[in-house]
């Protein structure tokens, strides 16, 4: 609660594990070493006929040297648990208190709106090819190479070795006309051709990626215009083992095996 999600879990799940399973955002920037005391919940206790179960506080492990350690040091209200340190026993509705939501998190899922210079590093060509001719004895690629290069100005252009056994048949299909994706960056030295099309293809995409500390976003645009066709986002998993770079290195110091400490 409040965000009314319910899920299954082993006994012995961390309420911070199953939350986080659910999509229910609790806020661990310890990355469960029950420093942080970020991660507060509580238990509403009593019989919830809607949901067909009986919650009460001794449906979760009792209250552990992590969490004795930290009422110590700090203020833990009475009542309140650290979802990081206390382990699923029974059937449970937890509360997550509002006043422990401090920096809920947001998954960016637009782009911003904001002019850039398009300069993609796949163009697409396209080209006449001449026909086969007995007095110009030039292969197929020798020609497709010679059209890009007049038209398109890509010279000593290289071509995937995939592509060599289909180029015949693609130029054909097209009957003499296709597009060439030419693959060129700054630290390119020569031009590359990485596919090869029948007839005027003018689609071409590519992927945009955030990775961030506790966001990926991905948005898909246009090659072409620039446009951002499609936009997702999503936490990022290693969100688990805290919401800071620092308790990340820390989580990875004091567990090498890669496994995560439940006690």
């Amino acid at each position: 609660m409040p965000s009314g999600k319910r899920g299954h879990f082993p006994v012995g799940t961390p309420v911070l594990e199953a939350a986080r399973q659910l999509g229910v955002y609790v806020e661990s920037v310890c990355g469960g070493r029950a420093t942080c005391g970020r991660c507060q919940v509580s238990v509403q206790e009593g019989n919830f006929a809607k949901h067909k179960i009986v919650s009460a506080n001794d449906h979760l492990s009792p209250i552990g040297p992590k969490e004795r350690r930290y009422a110590e040091v700090r203020d833990l209200p009475e009542g309140r648990r650290l979802s990081c340190s206390a382990l699923i026993q029974g059937d449970l509705v937890i509360d997550v208190p509002q006043d422990t939501v401090i920096n809920a998190q947001v998954v960016r899922k637009a782009a911003d709106e904001r002019v850039i210079a398009r300069d993609p590093a796949v163009h697409m060509c396209y080209v006449e090819v001449e026909e086969p001719d007995m007095h110009k004895p030039l292969g197929d690629l020798d020609r497709l190479k010679a059209a890009i290069a007049a038209d398109w100005k890509y010279d000593n252009l290289e071509v995937d070795f995939h592509l060599i056994p289909h180029v015949q048949s693609i130029l054909r299909k097209g009957e003499w006309k296709v597009t060439a994706a030419i693959h060129r960056d700054q630290d390119s030295e020569r031009p590359r051709l990485i596919a090869l099309y029948p007839g005027l293809k003018n689609e071409a995409y590519g992927i945009a990626c955030d990775i961030g500390s506790t966001t990926i976003a991905m948005h898909l645009s246009s090659l072409l215009s620039g446009r951002t066709v499609a936009s997702a986002g999503a936490s990022n998993p290693q969100i688990r083992f805290g919401e800071d770079l620092m308790s990340r290195v820390s989580y990875v110091m004091m567990n090498p095996d890669g496994r995560e400490a439940m006690t």
